[in-house]
């Protein structure tokens, strides 16, 4: 199973959208600054605010993409908390 999600980081107001096998470790990851790249660039906590399971990377690859179009972005600012 593969993992699409999105985190939130109220203090920058910034989304990132990502897919991964271990979600748990891939939060931690991002909020431990672990992986360098667009995450690691803003201090301040980054919440699991979506997350959808698929059968197969490329279901998963596909999604991420239609979540980071316009109308994807969208929907994903629909769950964050105010």
């Amino acid at each position: 199973m593969y993992t699409v999600y999105a985190i939130y980081n109220s203090k920058h107001a910034r989304i990132y959208i990502g897919q991964t096998r271990d979600l748990v470790e891939r939060l931690k990851m991002h909020n431990e600054r672990a992986l360098k790249g667009y995450t690691s660039r803003y201090d301040g906590n980054w919440e699991l605010i979506y997350s959808e399971e698929l059968n197969t990377r490329s279901e998963a690859l596909i999604r991420e993409r239609q979540l980071k179009s316009y109308q994807g972005r969208q929907f994903i600012k629909q769950h964050i908390r105010a």
